[in-house]
């Protein structure tokens, strides 16, 4: 029996890992639980699971939760949520935190020795290089993409391999152009036509800001050349990835569109669960497209591989600039064209420097956002 701790149990990737446990009991044991602030959520998970230690990085929650369970361990803020990361008594980490908040624990319980299942993209985008070296245990990938990867690669060796191929369903605005993108509100971007995610990574996916963090995270994730890593846009989302190997063949991972599936495969890993997902009828599907993605349009893409080339500290500024600027958008301060213009902006300011410790890491995150705010003052 697998012990988990699950770090962002109350977001949907953390809610559906829990579904994962209830289903399969026999399999797991919930030891730790980690969240931002949501207090209501967290109780009821406490009580359908019993952990032995949670944390909540608001503290006024934290206090809310240790009134209710006054003989359960709570605890709160950055060091928390570590404490959840590294307890003794977990051997498996989710790591599903959403944003760069998710870097500390992650890194932590990277170097507590501890098996990841890596949701919090974030972590490999922001210190890929640092956490390769810190690395223990495995690192398994539970977002769709990487799992499909990570799937296809098994059984095969690095030098076979001619190409990753990761698939996008294009977001809300596939196929519109750059001028028709000037007047779309935070809630046009937030009607994602095949998953359901959180409000940060769905504005994400509608300027493939997110499909080109995931080629960072696969750059550091599968040890591959960014020439090595390719993006198609597969609105259907059945086609989670691909491999291409130097003989011409490819092998693709197919499944319906739920993230129970990579997170099942994440937690059982080698092994798989059965009956996680309806299964894919093929005679239904009828057809499956794919096409390039629009680089003009959605830019967001090109300046992220141009952060691998940059190196360094380049892929933690280019993440801190879209977390601003995500955040910006949605409160209606700058337009749904502002986003990748203003990243750019901040990414050619900066002078990436090598990445030798955590502190390198934080030390550009805080610089990029810095940054950002200077620009937003120059706009009023």
């Amino acid at each position: 029996m697998k012990r988990l701790s699950i770090l962002g149990s109350t977001g949907s990737i953390g809610r559906a890992t829990l579904d994962i446990v209830r289903r399969y009991p026999e399999h797991f044991r919930v030891v730790g639980l980690a969240a931002a602030s949501n207090v209501e959520l967290m109780a009821e998970q406490i009580k359908s699971f019993n952990p032995l230690m949670v944390a909540l990085y608001d503290s006024a929650s934290a206090e809310d939760i240790a009134r209710r369970f006054p003989e359960l361990r709570v605890l709160s803020g950055t060091e928390g949520l570590i404490e959840v990361a590294t307890m003794e008594e977990a051997d498996f980490v989710l790591s599903a935190i959403s944003g760069s908040s998710g870097l500390l624990p992650t890194y932590e319980a990277v170097r507590a020795g501890k098996t990841i299942g890596l949701a919090n993209k974030e972590t490999l985008v922001m210190a890929g290089e640092l956490i390769n070296r810190e690395a223990k245990a495995a690192i398994i990938p539970v977002d769709s993409e990487h799992s499909a990867i990570f799937q296809c690669l098994q059984g095969h060796r690095t030098e076979d391999v001619r190409k990753l191929i990761l698939t996008a369903s294009g977001g809300p605005f596939r196929g519109m152009k750059r001028k028709e993108l000037e007047a779309v509100t935070g809630e046009d971007a937030l009607k994602h036509p095949t998953w359901q995610m959180g409000r940060k990574v769905t504005i994400d996916s509608a300027t493939l800001m997110n499909k080109g963090l995931e080629v960072i995270e696969a750059h550091h994730l599968f040890g591959f050349r960014p020439e090595q890593i390719d993006v198609v846009i597969h609105h259907q989302s059945i086609v989670h990835s691909m491999v291409e190997f130097i003989d011409g063949s490819l092998i693709a991972q197919l499944s319906v569109p739920d993230m129970r599936g990579p997170i099942a495969y994440a937690l059982s890993y080698p092994e798989r669960l059965p009956d996680v997902l309806n299964r894919c009828s093929l005679s239904e599907l009828k057809t499956l497209s794919f096409e390039s993605p629009d680089l003009e349009t959605f830019s967001c893409l090109r300046l992220c591989y141009r952060a691998i080339e940059l190196g360094g500290t380049a892929p933690a500024v280019i993440n801190a600039a879209d977390e601003k600027a995500v955040d910006a958008f949605l409160k209606g301060f700058i337009g749904f064209n502002d986003i990748p213009a203003i990243i750019e902006e901040i990414l050619s300011a900066h002078r990436p420097a090598p990445v030798e410790t955590i502190s390198d890491v934080l030390e550009a995150d805080q610089w990029a956002r810095k940054r950002f705010d200077e620009l937003m003052e120059e706009r009023v």
